[in-house]
């Protein structure tokens, strides 16, 4: 399991180790350039110092030198003959540089000085070693109360972090501990600024949520009273069918149910269009569309319905244009569009379909010379189960809200409008990305 305390101890704990390396090798690089220019100074100060001494058959006794002096002396004559060495088997050159040098010898690098005083040359040598040994101890000793410090720094994180993370502690327990139907809000006070963007995301969830859920009780309800209905009256005919003293009232009595059988299995239909219709659905893969072409197919799926009613049914206008979306559903969302039309169009009258450019988008229209929607009502004609008060005209009411939850799918926007004649309604829908 994925820890934000672990991860920030370590993300913490390891930034402040990587800045403890870096600040170390800056305090080596500083101490050795400081100690250069100490250990520089001692050697010329440690050549002038020798300048008055005399070296004249001067003998080096092996057991004066000792590990714990660092210097290497020699010393030359005017005519270049070495009159001291100090330490002979440290393998420096036989010959001075006047001056400050770095020498390499089998023995590593030595930092030298040399001056020349009255015809006698000293040189002064150190072994770039001890330098390098002195620095990393004047860093190590700088360093060491950080490293020290360390895991105290590494519990007060998790400390602090544990502390802080308490309000996410608190907002999953006061999630835990609620029902399936508690879906007021969290409280948001007293959180941290971090924190407050989950809550308020949390909350606007718990509220989109209860509205989903009331518009699934209202569905629910409607759904039942739509279908009692139907479903009640087919009971009634079919009692009435079993009472039937004669063959005409029986067969008059089936013909009921058989109306009844018809408008509750439009309304199974249309609800189960409508659930798989829904934009709260799994994406579906869509494809190019040939809105013209869709257009003349729906209409001459319509044709036979609207000679029975009389009306006249076409294309009055098409542009060739494609669309990105699902063929079904947008087969559907026009279907639905013209049956409302040839619901409420006027005997012998006539409904129009035509798909146009519009700018940068493509437009369907939908055209009837019935009725028409009242303004103050074309909002309400998309919600389920809503007819019009005083219609005459069968239907569920569930024909635009699929076509709104299609619409919605394919990012179209639907308009009603009058008819351009004065008479009549015109729903257009607009979809964008057209090719």
């Amino acid at each position: 399991m994925t820890s934000i305390r672990r991860k920030l101890l370590v993300w913490l704990l390891g930034a402040l180790l990587i800045a403890g390396m870096v600040a170390a090798w800056g305090v080596y690089r500083q101490a050795r350039a400081e100690l250069d220019e100490v250990f520089d100074y001692h050697l010329r100060q440690m050549a002038l110092a020798l300048r008055d001494r005399n070296f004249e058959g001067l003998i080096v006794d092996p057991a004066e030198l000792t590990d714990e002096f660092d210097f290497v002396i020699q010393v030359w004559s005017r005519d270049g003959v070495r009159m001291y060495f100090s330490r002979p088997h440290t393998g420096l050159p036989n010959q001075a540089r006047l001056g400050f040098d770095t020498v390499q010898t089998e023995a590593g690098l030595w930092r030298v000085f040399a001056t020349q005083e009255r015809g006698i040359t000293i040189q002064v040598a150190q072994p770039m070693s001890v330098r390098n040994r002195l620095a990393a101890t004047s860093a190590f000793n700088t360093l060491s109360p950080f490293l020290l410090l360390l895991p105290f720094l590494g519990l007060i994180v998790w400390f602090v972090v544990g502390r802080e993370l308490r309000s996410l502690e608190t907002v999953a327990r006061a999630i835990n501990v609620r029902t399936a139907s508690a879906l007021d809000p969290l409280p948001a006070t007293a959180l941290p600024e971090e924190v407050r963007p989950l809550v308020d995301a949390l909350n606007d969830l718990l509220q989109r949520l209860a509205r989903v859920l009331a518009v699934q009780r209202d569905f629910v309800a409607d759904a039942a009273h739509e279908l009692r209905t139907p479903l009640a009256a087919l009971m009634l005919q079919i009692q009435l069918a079993e009472r039937a003293a004669s063959e005409p009232e029986r067969t008059a009595a089936f013909a009921v149910v058989r109306s009844g059988l018809a408008r509750a299995t439009r309304v199974v239909e249309q609800l189960l269009t409508l659930a798989r219709q829904s934009p709260d659905t799994a994406e579906r893969v869509t494809e190019p569309v040939d809105l013209a072409a869709l257009a003349r197919l729906v209409v001459a799926e319509r044709s036979a319905l609207a000679d029975a009613n009389g009306v006249d049914l076409g294309v009055t206008g098409v542009d060739s244009l494609t669309i990105e979306g699902e063929p079904e559903g947008l087969r559907i969302l026009l279907g639905n569009l013209i049956d409302n039309a040839l619901r409420y169009a006027a005997r012998a009258g006539r409904v129009d379909v035509s798909v146009r450019r519009d700018g940068d988008a493509a437009l369907l229209e939908v055209i009837d010379d019935g009725p028409g929607i009242p303004a103050p009502e074309r909002e309400r004609v998309f919600d389920r189960f809503y007819r019009r008060p005083g219609s005459e005209s069968p239907g569920s009411g569930l024909g635009l809200a699929i076509v709104s939850n299609i619409a919605l799918r394919h990012r179209a926007r639907i308009t009603l409008d009058d008819a351009p004649e004065g008479t009549g309604l015109a729903v257009r829908v607009l979809f964008s990305g057209q090719k």
